[in-house]
């Protein structure tokens, strides 16, 4: 009702200061047809109170768009028929691409002691001009946006600041044009300059930790890359990097301070370095999984959409800013979709790290739907649609860090074992044959050294066939695998076991002892193997040929020793009882 008795008074500049009978009349009209028109709730009333900040616009104002954008402020003021509505109070607008949005209030009379501000905390928001007469009768303009400079704002900021000018005394009229090609949907609301000052302290404060994380992610990316010669490392450092560069962008701190005179790269900076981070998080996920190794037809589609995003950057950064968001918003949807089912694929096969990927992916994939549903116009501007996605990826991005950490001693370790397949058998994890013959020949030349006697047994499994008919051929294959346990269960931590080959093991005991202590060695091996082994029938037990030899006494060099316990235990007859035998002195 308050604003539509002021209605008359934008017919022009001169009826404000002198009214004519026809327009007194038509006050009066439209004054009566406002109080038939009165709603039940009266309109928020526009109350710059400094302990109430932010004071929001809410329904105080009126709001008309202008189809084709064509009619400057001096026309909009003089025409009477254009059809205001009342301001939305959740501040979504219906502005398409080629409109302007014109919104105009009245200040009402309020101390002058605070400096007031108009904010639109919409960074990619492309131009906002604020209009008030001046005491000539001519409209002041300020000027905000992407497609301006922030060195040329009248209050350069990461969002658009217009200076609202009012006196104790008077009212203070108001036009506000909103030109955005992506439609508008951010709240208008006042702030004293003190307000700011507080708020940018604490808004630092977090950008302070989204940038440290960045930097740090991005640091450590690169030095996983050069130390361990990992790619994704290096996809790390770059995904960090772009994070922290969209989060400039995203947050108006990059037009603020990097590129203050660069409106074309301010309007362009978001969408383009929006993509490229998306391309870089889907090759690194690819990446921690070994897409490559698993799926050839996945990996092949994962880099078909990373050509594409590369593709469609430089598609965005040739178009009209209104055609932006109908080429991103489908990639917007893919690669979140891409990245849940290739992190689901993994983990339902098994990978060790799937789960992870998938859980720190969730967060982003649904702040990435809120992102999408605020840029089609579903949700008003706030943080959790703005700020949202980046602040889900500064959780997502230490997730990934640690699970590349663990795939790397993970990659570590697997090599360590590759690399010792040539010393290991891989059924049994006890040394082979050669390291055996090694190891011998060290203990060979200690004994000597030393002046003292150490043991070698060789070891014959020799019931492996009747196993396999009395029990199957499973219960065969496992009983060496059973007895190598029972070799290393019986050992010290310095002496060695080895298998020889299929049913043949071996020991070294490192002495001193005398031949008595050594005669002890193969009965009680002997007897550990007797015993029963779990989960194989209690019938089911080893029967071993032990033959064993005094160090240097019985063998002087590794080989002597080893050809003549071989020999010694070929010559044993299948029928013969005896389990243990020692070889006499070599001569």
């Amino acid at each position: 009702m308050f604003f539509k008795g002021f209605s008359a008074h934008f017919a022009s500049s001169k009826a404000w200061i002198h009214p004519s009978a026809g327009l007194l009349a038509a006050f009066g009209l439209a004054l009566m047809l406002a109080f038939l028109s009165l709603p039940a709730l009266s309109r928020t009333v526009l109350d710059l109170d400094a302990d109430k900040q932010p004071v929001a616009l809410a329904d105080w104002g009126d709001y008309w768009i202008d189809p084709q954008s064509r009619l400057a402020v001096d026309q909009v003021v003089s025409q009477r028929d254009l059809g205001w509505q009342q301001t939305p109070a959740r501040g979504i607008y219906p502005l398409q691409p080629g409109q302007s949005l014109w919104i105009r209030f009245i200040v009402p009379p309020a101390p002058d002691m605070e400096r007031w501000l108009l904010e639109i905390p919409y960074p990619a928001l492309d131009r906002a001009s604020l209009y008030t007469l001046d005491s000539a009768g001519q409209w002041i303009e300020q000027r905000a946006g992407d497609l301006t400079p922030v060195n040329q704002w009248p209050t350069p900021h990461r969002h658009p600041l217009l200076v609202v000018n009012f006196n104790a005394e008077d009212p203070t009229h108001y036009i506000l044009r909103i030109e955005n090609a992506q439609g508008f949907s951010a709240p208008i609301r006042f702030v004293s300059s003190g307000h700011v000052l507080r708020s940018e302290q604490q808004v630092s404060l977090f950008l302070g930790i989204y940038f440290g994380l960045a930097l740090l992610g991005c640091t450590a990316g690169l030095a996983g890359a050069l130390w361990l010669r990992d790619r994704a490392y290096l996809y790390y450092a770059a995904c960090s990097a772009l994070i922290g560069l969209t989060q400039v962008a995203i947050t108006g701190v990059g037009g603020l301070h990097l590129w203050p005179g660069s409106p074309v790269w301010t309007d362009l900076s978001l969408t383009v370095l929006a993509t490229w981070m998306l391309v870089s998080l889907l090759l690194l996920n690819a990446t921690i999984v070994s897409l490559a190794q698993r799926s050839r037809m996945l990996n092949l589609l994962v880099w078909a959409v990373a050509l594409l995003g590369a593709g469609l950057s430089v598609a965005l950064a040739v178009t009209d800013s209104a055609l932006r968001i109908t080429l991103m918003v489908p990639y917007l949807v893919l690669v979140p979709v891409l990245l849940l089912a290739i992190n689901l694929w993994a983990w339902r096969r098994g990978d060790r790290f799937g789960g992870w990927l998938l859980l720190s992916a969730t967060p982003f994939a649904l702040s990435l739907s809120l992102a999408i549903a605020r840029y089609l116009q579903w949700l008003p501007l706030s943080f959790a649609t703005e700020q949202g996605v980046l602040a889900s990826m500064a959780l997502q991005m230490p997730a990934m860090l640690v699970v590349l950490v663990l795939r790397s001693q993970q990659r570590r370790e697997n090599r360590r074992r590759i690399q010792g397949l040539d010393r290991v058998d891989p059924s049994t994890g006890l040394i082979n044959e050669q390291v055996f013959v090694e190891r011998l020949a060290r203990m060979i030349a200690r004994s000597e050294r030393l002046r003292h006697q150490g043991a070698v047994l060789m070891i014959d499994l020799v019931n492996c066939e009747q196993i396999r008919r009395d029990f199957g051929r499973r219960a065969a294959e496992e009983l060496p695998l059973r007895v190598a346990e029972r070799l290393l269960s019986t050992a010290r931590d310095i002496d060695s076991a080895a298998r020889l080959s299929g049913q043949r093991f071996g020991m070294l005991v490192e002495g001193p002892f005398s031949a008595e202590e050594a005669a002890t060695l193969g009965p009680r091996i002997v007897a550990r193997c007797l015993m029963p082994y779990k989960g194989l029938p209690e019938d089911c037990a080893a029967q071993i040929r032990v033959a064993y030899a005094l160090v240097p006494r019985q063998g002087p060099t590794a080989e002597i020793a080893l050809g003549r316990l071989a020999q010694r235990l070929t010559g044993i007859p299948p029928e013969s009882k005896r389990a243990v035998f020692m070889l006499p002195d070599y001569k």
